[in-house]
C-alpha cells in the first residue's frame, strides 16, 4: 500500500467525525494505532498526523494518538488491544494479520484496516453494524499471476513449497489459496507452517533438494 492510500484511508475515517463536535468537545478524540513495526510504519504515521492537522485535528489538542508495535506476536496484539479498550479509544487502526485478534477482543470499537490481505473468515461483516472497515490487497487475484511469473522463471517447476505464519488467520488463508491455485495448475504443493522467525532456517533445510521453488506468504513475522 502506498503512503498516499494510507493517509487517505486514515484521514477519511477520522474526518467523518463532525467538525462541530470537535469544536464543542472538551475531551480529545483518542486513536489507538496498533502496527507491526515502528520503522516500517514511520513514514505513514508522519503523513497521517500531518494530514489530520490539515483537517483541523491537532495531536495533543483535539486528538490523542497512542502507538503500539506488536511485531508478529498475537499475544502482544491481544495485550495491546486490551490496553486500548481500557483506555476507551475511539478507534483502533491496525493491519490485517492483527485485525482478527483485535476483533476477538471487541465487536463495538471501530477497527480500521490500514492494509490487509483478503479479509476472510467473517472479519468483514456484510451487516451494517459490523465494526471492521478499511482496505485489502486482493491476494486471490494476484496469486495466479505470481505463480505464472514463477513458472516463467522456473520452467521446470513441479514441486512448490508454501511457507507462512500459522499464528494469524490472514497468512493461513493466503497459504490455502496458494496451494489450491498451484494444484489447479498441475503443481505439487505443500504447506510448511512457521510460528516464529527461528523456524525459518529449519524450513530451508527441510526442503533442500525436495522443492523447485518456495512461496513465502506476506506477513510481518520476525
Amino acid at each position: 500500500m502506498t503512503r498516499r492510500e494510507f493517509v487517505e484511508l486514515f484521514s477519511g475515517t477520522v474526518a467523518a467525525w463532525p467538525l462541530v463536535a470537535q469544536a464543542q468537545q472538551s475531551t480529545p478524540r483518542h486513536i489507538g494505532v496498533l502496527g507491526a513495526d515502528a520503522t516500517v510504519w514511520n513514514a505513514w504515521t508522519v503523513a497521517f498526523v500531518d494530514r489530520l492537522r490539515e483537517l483541523g485535528w491537532i495531536e495533543g489538542d483535539t486528538i490523542d494518538i497512542e502507538y503500539r508495535w506488536a511485531g508478529a506476536s498475537s499475544k502482544r496484539v491481544s495485550d495491546f488491544t486490551a490496553e486500548f479498550l481500557r483506555r476507551h479509544v475511539d478507534v483502533i487502526v491496525t493491519y490485517g494479520a492483527a485485525a482478527a485478534v483485535v476483533q476477538q477482543e471487541t465487536t463495538t470499537t471501530p477497527i480500521v484496516l490500514a492494509v490487509a490481505s483478503d479479509p476472510g473468515g467473517g472479519l468483514i461483516a456484510s451487516r451494517p453494524d459490523g465494526n471492521v472497515t478499511g482496505i485489502s490487497i486482493r491476494q486471490s487475484e494476484l496469486i495466479g499471476k505470481r505463480l505464472d511469473l514463477l513458472r516463467e522463471v522456473v520452467p521446470h517447476l513441479r514441486r512448490l513449497v508454501i511457507m507462512g505464519n500459522a499464528g494469524y488467520a490472514m497468512p493461513v488463508l493466503e497459504a490455502q489459496e496458494v496451494k489450491a491455485t498451484a494444484q489447479a495448475l498441475g503443481l505439487e504443493a505443500a504447506r510448511l507452517e512457521i510460528w516464529r522467525s527461528e523456524d525459518i532456517t529449519p524450513v530451508f533445510e527441510s526442503i533442500r533438494g525436495k522443492a523447485d521453488a518456495l512461496y513465502v506468504v506476506s506477513d510481518p513475522l520476525r
